[in-house]
């Protein structure tokens, strides 16, 4: 394996735990707010699009 495809495996990795991390704080937050499995799996597809929306449209409290 060379340094290209060392990188290359790097950079796939963090993208996919980002990815990851924001599908679990998607749901979480929608399960705070809803108390409702259906939405949090919903928002959880939504990824960080509902994350994004949640802090514009509520702020950080």
């Amino acid at each position: 394996m060379d340094e290209q495809d060392r990188k290359r495996s790097v950079v796939q990795k963090t993208v996919w735990k980002g990815v990851s991390f924001g599908s679990v704080l998607a749901m979480v937050i929608s399960y705070c707010n809803w108390h409702s499995v259906g939405w949090a799996i919903f928002h959880g597809l939504l990824s960080w699009a509902y994350v994004i929306y949640y802090v514009i449209r509520y702020g950080f409290s």
